[in-house]
């Protein structure tokens, strides 16, 4: 039987737009020759999307605006074959990002929340058909949504469900003390963040060194290291590391999200820590060589 994964948290309506030059080679307040495409998005739909791609089945709690722009993101879940409940909020809009690509490939983010700030205990689905949970931080960083997303952690707890976290990005973070994220973090079972996170919240440049220090709060630990792969620890044990998957760069923009999903599929499946990191890493190179974060319908990826 697949295992179920149950992901909350934010969709947003990606718009991409691409350059060719470096970012202080736009031409500010002028033009600037662009390509520009849209897709649906956000960390938890994103990883709910990329768990199609695996063994395991996902399930979406979020919340979309009833405007064009959600109901693209609502059929385009249904087309991914991810689960979910009534997503429509009547009378607001829906989340949407511009994503910036520069000529590297790196991504400068520009959201707004929209629908995702709506979100309510009623929204969490019976739980005892999962396995596992993931919770996206824009979630828990969205204030007006952080009270109900933190009853749904206190109930996913009670019924023993392994809960997966990544505290979205420093940008986001700057917003909350740092004892407030030690106090969610102790909520979860295993943190998935990248390394600029790490150093952020740690004060390290050494992922040994930062992997002890999360380990005081969560039980594992993975820390994302773009082109360098990804390195992971669980409490008691030796760390583990294991190279990035050589992939041609077109757009990094839910890298971070398909490796979690690979991740997950695998660690709740086997409990086997270096399968689990490979396994993110392979679905992570077929994200970058494409455009937007979700895979493509009707294709391998």
């Amino acid at each position: 039987m697949s295992i179920q994964v149950l992901c909350i948290g934010d969709v947003m309506l990606d718009v991409i737009v691409r350059i060719d030059v470096a970012p202080e080679k736009i031409n500010y307040g002028s033009d600037t020759a662009s390509r520009i495409s849209t897709g649906s998005g956000g960390a938890a739909g994103n990883v709910a999307a990329w768990l199609t791609r695996t063994d395991a089945r996902s399930t979406i709690v979020c919340h979309v605006g009833d405007d064009p722009a959600g109901a693209a993101i609502v059929a385009d879940f249904g087309a991914l074959g991810v689960e979910h409940g009534e997503l429509v909020i009547p009378g607001q809009a829906s989340g949407v990002v511009i994503v910036l690509v520069d000529s590297s490939g790196e991504r400068t983010m520009f959201p707004e929340k929209g629908a995702n700030s709506s979100l309510t205990i009623s929204d969490l689905p019976e739980l005892s058909k999962f396995q596992a949970v993931y919770i996206s931080g824009y979630a828990l960083l969205n204030p007006l949504a952080r009270p109900s997303v933190l009853a749904m952690i206190e109930k996913i707890k009670a019924d023993n469900i392994t809960i997966y976290f990544d505290p979205a990005s420093v940008g986001t973070m700057k917003d909350v003390s740092d004892s407030e994220m030690h106090q969610w973090f102790s909520l979860m079972s295993v943190l998935l963040l990248n390394e600029e996170e790490s150093i952020y919240l740690t004060g390290s440049v050494d992922m040994e060194r930062a992997l002890d220090y999360l380990l005081d709060y969560s039980e594992v630990v993975v820390i994302k290291r773009g082109s360098m792969g990804a390195i992971a620890k669980t409490r008691g044990f030796d760390s583990i590391s294991v190279p990035a998957v050589p992939a041609s760069v077109v757009d990094t923009t839910g890298a971070g999200d398909s490796f979690a999903a690979g991740f997950i599929a695998t660690y709740a499946e086997s409990h086997d820590l270096t399968a689990a990191l490979i396994a993110g890493t392979q679905l992570a190179a077929g994200c970058v060589a494409i455009v937007g974060g979700r895979p493509r319908v009707g294709t391998a990826i």
